[in-house]
């Protein structure tokens, strides 16, 4: 098999995606949305002590527990910096933390969330498109760019309405980034760092929003 056009190195930030195959749904519903966050939230570790099959079947006492544990031990594969979940793809911006520490979380991931899609609604075969694309990150200014693209996007393909609606899109770490809640998946300082406040970080997004939704229209048209 070819290896990567693009080589994933320790230490660097890629923006990594991929989407369902022929375009077709890969989220459907908030139970499936909410099965790959968890996915997510498991699989950046290495390490891990259950298949994510019987973590998931834990009580929330005991996923906490879990979690913790691996918190603990700080054994990453990766650190999603930011995330975002659509109805036929996934945006997620990491930094490599360990050798192959991307491509075993990319593959840990959408192969759990196959297999649980799969079984639940009686599919079979591949999911998603070949291989997962992903972009080298060479700046600070291309970090923060993609970040704040990847929070836009629900609003973009106009999943959602507004931009009030996008505070609260359940499914990225934009409301993780612009709320008071300390804890959560993403680690956001790596972005947050570069602004004053979340506030000033939260107008940065925003204001950047219908230019690139004109873009993603234009975009669309041309494909047409």
């Amino acid at each position: 098999m070819p290896g990567r056009k693009i080589p994933l190195v320790n230490n660097e930030f890629y923006h990594v995606f991929n989407k369902g195959v022929a375009s077709l749904p890969t989220f459907t519903n908030e139970k499936e949305y909410l099965r790959a966050i968890e996915a997510m939230d498991y699989y950046r570790n290495s390490n891990i002590p259950l298949k994510f099959t019987k973590f998931s079947n834990l009580s929330l006492k005991e996923k906490t527990k879990n979690l913790n544990k691996l918190d603990e031990q700080s054994n990453r594969l990766v650190l999603i910096v930011s995330y975002c979940f659509m109805p036929n793809h996934f945006h997620f911006l990491l930094k490599q933390v360990v050798d192959g520490g991307i491509s075993k979380f990319v593959s840990n991931f959408t192969n759990s969330y196959t297999r649980y899609f799969n079984t639940k609604n009686q599919r079979t075969g591949h999911l998603f498109q070949g291989k997962f694309k992903s972009v080298r990150i060479e700046s600070e200014e291309q970090l923060l760019h993609v970040s704040r693209y990847i929070h836009l996007n629900p609003y973009t393909a106009y999943i959602i309405k507004n931009l009030k609606a996008l505070e609260k899109y359940p499914y990225s770490s934009f409301p993780e980034y612009i709320s008071m809640v300390s804890a959560g998946i993403t680690d956001k300082e790596i972005v947050l760092s570069n602004f004053k406040n979340k506030l000033e970080y939260k107008n940065f997004v925003f204001d950047n929003s219908n230019y690139q939704r004109e873009l993603s229209t234009i975009k669309d048209h041309l494909l047409e």
